[in-house]
């Protein structure tokens, strides 16, 4: 009988505790799907003493979680701690170095330093997997290493943040504005310690980098995501866009052109009537378009102690099977640094602004738009009782680059009290 796959698991909050109930539960299923025993032989947490509803006796304690992913009983260091940098790159570092596989759902630490740790983990012959690390359980990196490695990627789109997802399908169901979904995300433990992490793009903008690597077989370049939160959509945004038939999402897109590789994380227009249009809640949907396949929707709960835990346990089951693959779905050093570029597929614009209530200020702004080579498909102008006038226009198809050339020349005009919204509207 093969030995067991001993495991070290750093961190103990709602994924490590998971996990660990996953593997104390199912253990006579793990074994007859692996072929050999999963047990746990040591942990680490920031609090030994802290009550978190499973006993953790069976398992060794270590205070530095450096230390226990060097062990000699240990096969796979598990880290679950999060943080781009401090102690889980740390821990990372020296469990590769000391030829320990690891597995991960920190999409920090891979958006900032994955091309190093892949490097390091093929130095060693070991393996770096972080199916947790994106969308929760939906097993959308097992899904483009293996399942569509035969595939050139056309298109990697989708909602990858639960927390934006539900704020924004919440402001359509409920009326209320941004503000009061926000605080009513924060009372049901939805946010981040640091909220814009959430609501400001980046945690799914870290996510988004980690598929476009796979997806185009490039080096992880977050810092080339064109990042915009949903702070500034507004319930009347909301409605708007369900009266043309359309919902507003947080929707990462990435494609490789002849330009360039193009990333984006930012409110956009999708139809009401597309998959990525009826998903509700907190629940994430990633949409692949390959060569040979055409278009895949994967769709399932982004977050949470079971489907994080689930794909943790999905990446420890493959290493128990003795499946290898590396880390970015082919070696590291054949990754490329891609060329950023913004995003040129012409596509219609949807724009909501606040005009002086003065003669002349709509047709400054009509001016604006057409010295920018944009045309007007349809506008509407609101009642209002103060000095401003709220106006919604959305235009033809039309580049991003266009677009920035109309705003910064609105900007001159002297008639716009507050700036713009621009929202994308993104086919799908």
């Amino acid at each position: 009988m093969s030995s067991p796959l001993r495991l070290a698991i750093a961190g103990l909050g709602t994924v490590g505790i998971g996990v660990v109930k996953i593997i104390r539960q199912k253990a006579a299923l793990l074994e007859a799907r692996s072929g050999r025993k999963v047990q746990i032989v040591a942990v680490s947490a920031r609090n030994r003493d802290k009550d978190r509803g499973v006993s953790l006796a069976d398992y060794a304690w270590e205070d530095d979680p450096v230390v226990m992913a060097t062990r000699d009983d240990v096969d796979v260091f598990v880290e679950l701690m999060g943080g781009s940098d401090g102690p889980a790159k740390a821990a990372t570092e020296a469990a590769l170095k000391a030829g320990k596989d690891v597995v991960t759902a920190n999409k920090a630490l891979l958006a900032h330093h994955g091309q190093e740790l892949a490097e390091l983990a093929e130095e060693k012959g070991c393996v770096l997997r972080f199916e947790a690390a994106v969308a929760g359980g939906i097993p959308i990196i097992k899904s483009l290493t293996e399942g569509l490695a035969g595939n050139g990627i056309d298109r990697v789109m989708g909602v990858m943040n639960g927390t934006c997802n539900y704020i924004l399908t919440r402001m359509e169901a409920t009326g209320q504005g941004y503000n009061a979904l926000f605080d009513e995300a924060d009372k049901l433990g939805y946010l981040e310690a640091d909220p814009n992490l959430d609501v400001g793009g980046i945690d799914a903008g870290h996510k988004l980098s980690l598929l476009s690597s796979i997806a185009f077989g490039t080096q992880v370049d977050f810092d080339s995501v064109e990042l915009e939160g949903i702070q500034r959509v507004s319930i009347e945004d909301i409605r708007q866009a369900a009266d043309m038939g359309y919902r507003i999402k947080l929707l990462g897109v990435a494609r490789m052109t002849g330009r360039g590789l193009e990333q984006s994380m930012a409110p956009c227009l999708v139809p009401a009537s597309s998959p990525l249009g009826q998903l509700e809640g907190g629940t994430n949907m990633v949409v692949v378009e390959g060569d040979q396949v055409g278009q895949v929707v994967l769709r399932g709960a982004g977050a949470g102690e079971g489907p994080t835990a689930s794909a943790v346990m999905g990446d420890v089951m493959d290493i128990a099977r003795g499946l290898r693959v590396t880390t970015f779905g082919q070696p590291a050093s054949t990754l490329v640094k891609s060329t950023p570029a913004q995003a040129a597929a012409p596509a219609p614009y949807y724009l909501r602004m606040e005009l002086m209530d003065k003669p002349g200020a709509l047709a400054k702004i009509a001016t604006a738009l057409g010295e920018a080579g944009l045309s007007i498909h349809r506008m509407r102008q609101y009642d209002h009782a103060d000095n401003s006038a709220p106006v919604l226009i959305v235009t033809h198809k039309t580049t991003r680059s266009a677009l920035d050339d109309a705003l910064a020349r609105m900007a001159t005009t002297g008639v716009i009290s507050s700036e713009p919204v621009a929202l994308r509207i993104e086919e799908v």
